[in-house]
């Protein structure tokens, strides 16, 4: 489930190895790429934490994250 604190929406996934992650990390970007809103997010091994927000609307949740999450869900 997505968290919104801090004028961002935050969820934490976890993959069986570094492989799963990456590759969910790829499909994360191509979306993103086509929707021309990038995450900030971080990996570690099989762990992959994202947060979204919106730069041009002053840094804060938009329905524009909301979309993204719904994609990235789709895609976990």
């Amino acid at each position: 489930m997505w968290v919104e604190e801090n004028n961002k929406l935050y969820k934490k996934f976890q993959f069986q190895n570094f492989s799963e992650a990456f590759a969910f990390m790829t499909r994360v970007a191509i979306e993103a790429e086509k929707m021309n809103h990038h995450p900030y997010w971080s990996n570690m091994w099989n762990t992959v934490e994202i947060w979204l927000s919106t730069h041009d609307a002053g840094d804060i949740v938009t329905d524009l994250d909301h979309q993204l999450a719904q994609k990235i869900d789709k895609l976990s």
